[in-house]
């Protein structure tokens, strides 16, 4: 669906051309600034340095001070485990007039390069190609921090009496699963609450054309063993009368689509509500799937994408072909990894895989499936004050109406931003494009659209200042 524009910018008391300007005058400054972050390798995983994620932290407050925030904080607190958790940046501003506050979210950890000799350029500097910026965390998520500062930046520049209430939350653990957020949301709840909350990490419809996030998928998942022997048993001397684990597993994990590719399982929330169409000639482009597969499951792309449970094996412990031996394999685990569409709950679809995995006839095989992860989906109420700024805006900016678009994909912690701060609306948007290889070997960031997404965030903070919701 695309949302028209039913008022242009003077009608929200919105000076577009003023915020332009002053972003095109600070632009090459915001670019360079990013660029300095992306040197930086902050990656909240146990086995890199931590010393990295600090100093990705103390690089960002720096950023967020000089943008004019009054208290910058880097806070910490300890996971359910007691592990004490990544670097936050939560910096304050307060509201004036009775005005709104809004909350600002990005995170400036990244992930790992991978290998790098499969990247172009060098994963940790950042290096202009071709009008994209290519470089580890260029687009996930440090595009998002830089959104928000330069925004900020333009509307204290050019937005009389600016007193809407302003608070940054840059996390520095996303890409290790958020493992304090839960606790760092109700120890620092007071300084956090907002009316609206931007979640600055999702993606845009395609280079040009803007989207609001309106629905995630949420997730489930966990680990599956197959056992049938004591022990491995030759396989010339055995072999025959008994089937393997690994045969079994795949008896079993067969049984978790039909003959169309669809997700099998009873029990398992599906919609077909998706109102814009996503070309298969476009999703193949994106999605790098050969020529020669079939697509899986029926009903529109996006249905699949956005509304539909998605099923697949993430992982599995079987030897490899260069250790394997003539045996027969006793055990076998595989680990499964299941997107849910919007309006499921998580802890009935884990019970619903349960009881499909425990129905199967495999053969008198002993089978256990233990949960790992459950993850609310995640829907906008685009009829909503702050959902309706926010498309107007993007629309303004990009001169293009914008997309409401689904995502495959989950943010699980926004789960816990609903739970903790339910009165809040929130918006997802972002700065990536369907090339931006969020993840992968040669990241990048399009910077026109960098550019749009900036003005797009300044008309938002501009319009709810003037108005309120």
């Amino acid at each position: 669906m695309t949302t028209k524009n039913t008022a242009d910018s003077a009608s929200f008391g919105v000076d577009r051309e003023a915020l332009s300007t002053h972003i095109d005058n600070d632009f090459g400054r915001i670019v360079s600034e990013l660029s300095n972050l992306v040197a930086i390798p902050g990656i909240a995983w146990e086995s890199f340095d931590a010393a990295q994620l600090d100093r990705s932290a103390e690089a960002v407050a720096q950023l967020v001070r000089e943008a004019g925030m009054e208290q910058v904080d880097i806070l910490r607190v300890p996971t359910e485990s007691g592990a004490i958790g990544g670097p936050a940046i939560v910096a304050n501003r307060p509201a004036r007039d009775g005005k709104p506050t809004i909350l600002l979210y990005a995170h400036h950890d990244v992930q790992p390069p991978g290998d790098e000799a499969l990247w172009k350029t060098k994963p940790f500097e950042a290096t202009e190609v071709d009008g994209r910026l290519f470089g580890r965390g260029a687009a996930d998520d440090k595009a998002g921090i830089m959104v928000h500062i330069a925004a900020l930046r333009a509307v204290l520049a050019k937005v009389e009496e600016f007193g809407l209430g302003v608070t940054f939350f840059l996390e520095g653990e996303e890409e290790a699963g958020s493992p304090s957020f839960r606790r760092f949301l109700e120890t620092h709840r007071d300084r956090l609450a907002a009316d609206v909350i931007v979640v600055a990490d999702s993606s845009n419809w395609k280079v040009g054309v803007p989207a609001l996030t309106t629905s995630l998928r949420g997730m489930a998942g966990g680990v599956v063993e197959v056992r049938v022997l004591d022990h491995a048993v030759h396989s010339g001397m055995f072999g025959g009368p008994v089937l393997d684990a690994p045969t079994i597993a795949a008896r079993l994990i067969s049984t978790f689509h039909d003959a169309e590719g669809n997700v099998a399982i009873a029990g398992l929330v599906a919609h077909e509500t998706a109102e814009v169409e996503y070309p298969e000639a476009d999703f193949r482009t994106d999605s790098s799937v050969l020529d020669s597969v079939a697509l899986a499951g029926s009903g529109k792309i996006s249905d699949r994408l956005w509304n539909k449970p998605a099923l697949s094996i993430i992982g599995m412990d079987i030897p490899s072909v260069a250790v394997s031996s003539n045996t027969l394999i006793p055990s076998t685990r595989f680990k499964l990894s299941l997107r849910l569409a919007p309006g499921q709950d998580p802890q009935e679809a884990v019970e619903a895989v349960r009881t499909h995995i425990m129905a199967q006839d495999l053969r008198g095989a002993q089978v256990s499936f233990e949960s790992d992860e459950a993850g609310q989906a995640f829907s906008t109420d685009t009829s909503a004050p702050a959902a309706q700024a926010s498309l107007w805006a993007l629309g303004e900016a990009w001169g293009v109406p914008a997309v409401e678009t689904g995502i495959g994909g989950s943010i699980p912690f926004i789960s816990d931003l609903l739970e903790v701060f339910p009165q809040a609306q929130i918006l997802v948007t972002g700065v990536e494009d369907p090339d931006s290889r969020a993840h992968s070997a040669n990241e990048s960031l399009h910077l026109g659209d960098f550019r749009h997404a900036i003005l797009a965030e300044a008309m938002l903070l501009a319009r709810l200042n003037n108005h309120g919701l």
